[in-house]
């Protein structure tokens, strides 16, 4: 039997979950290279947990414990004061994370006793455990010591890996890595990888794309992450809702994705507007008759839309006209009420939004 390679873990939970922003993903960066200062091994398991191999270091600094401390106030000197780092020493990656929660190291062969009282949940497979605790089992301890043959054939290859792991005959565990942090890595360095890149600001990524890609990192590290930004997609009703910008390499996550494909009901139908005010822009909006045009409370307009004045400017007739959308928003709280509707003029067609019986320009189409 192959031995388990001994890990030492490094674990931040402070950056463990990304926020929309990406600071967490620019922080690892920093401290995955002051780690890389003491040991040019250490490798990134997931956002905020990175691993190196326990033989060299503990060598060369005098022991484990000597290395663990050293490398655990290397870390800290990159976090928040305040934000906890912690280091665990164990055979493989499954518990090394697992002491790494606790800042503890395990004596080396001590694998099986350590994980034993962990409950079976901490395998990350939510079916296998459901069924083990029907049957009583609820700890790695109890896990292991069920015959080999009777978990391979009762619940197949994959639990049979758990069941080494629970052993601890083998070190790792399917998805406990997440190879996606190590790409992201290398694309907030500006080196080329095989995988999705950010997009660049010249449609694509080429080789310009990737040399300003390491002038926007730069310029990030001395000024900050809001010095560089790029647009983003979200979801929304109105076009103020639907555009955003955020930092240059912050995540693309899956909910915006998600977010912006939603039904959004009251959204405006395409094509969307060219441009947005930054801030509405007062309107008027008047009936055939001059009289003031309003939204009632079903969501209908009180008339024909017939002249527009914007910013207290002269009034131009209406031409054509869509809408209105009605939305509530934020029913669960300040609930607002609002409609937009599209009109064209002699001098093009404009979005407008009408809130409280009062009108805005939100924004203009080309």
């Amino acid at each position: 039997m192959i031995p388990v390679e001994r890990l030492i873990v490094v674990r931040c939970p402070s950056l463990v979950d990304e926020h929309e922003r990406g600071e967490e993903l620019r922080t690892f960066a920093r401290v995955l290279e002051v780690v890389e200062q003491l040991c040019p091994w250490v490798e990134p398991a997931r956002l905020g947990i990175c691993t190196l191999p326990a033989r060299g270091p503990s060598r060369f600094f005098g022991g484990e414990r000597a290395f663990t401390e050293r490398l655990t106030e290397a870390v800290a000197g990159v976090l928040t004061p305040g934000e906890e780092v912690t280091v665990g020493v164990a055979d493989g990656l499954f518990a090394g994370v697992l002491a790494a929660g606790s800042g503890v190291t395990v004596p080396p062969g001590g694998t099986a006793g350590f994980v034993a009282p962990w409950s079976v949940a901490v395998l990350q497979r939510p079916e296998l455990a459901a069924t083990l605790a029907r049957l009583g089992v609820r700890t790695l301890g109890q896990f292991a010591d069920l015959p080999v043959r009777h978990v391979l054939a009762r619940f197949g290859a994959d639990a049979h890996c758990c069941h080494r792991v629970a052993r601890g005959e083998e070190g790792e565990l399917d998805g406990l890595r997440d190879p996606a942090v190590a790409r992201r890595l290398r694309q907030l360095a500006g080196v080329a990888t095989d995988g999705p890149r950010q997009p660049g600001f010249f449609g694509g990524t080429s080789t310009a794309d990737l040399r300003a890609a390491r002038s926007f990192t730069r310029v990030q590290q001395r000024l900050g992450p809001d010095a560089v930004q790029v647009g983003r997609l979200d979801g929304g009703r109105g076009p103020e809702d639907r555009g955003r910008l955020v930092p240059w390499g912050s995540r693309d996550g899956r909910r915006p994705k998600a977010a912006a494909a939603a039904p959004w009901p009251g959204r405006i139908p395409p094509p969307s507007p060219v441009t947005v005010a930054s801030s509405p822009v007062p309107a008027e909006l008047a009936d055939p008759a001059g009289r003031p045009l309003r939204v009632d409370g079903r969501g209908l307009l009180t008339g024909e839309p017939s002249a527009l004045s914007v910013a207290g400017g002269p009034f131009q007739p209406v031409t054509a006209w869509a809408g209105p959308w009605p939305a509530t928003e934020r029913w669960w709280s300040a609930r607002r009420r609002r409609a937009r509707l599209q009109v064209v003029t002699a001098t093009g067609a404009s979005l407008l939004a009408v809130e409280g019986q009062r009108w805005w320009l939100e924004a203009v189409y080309d």
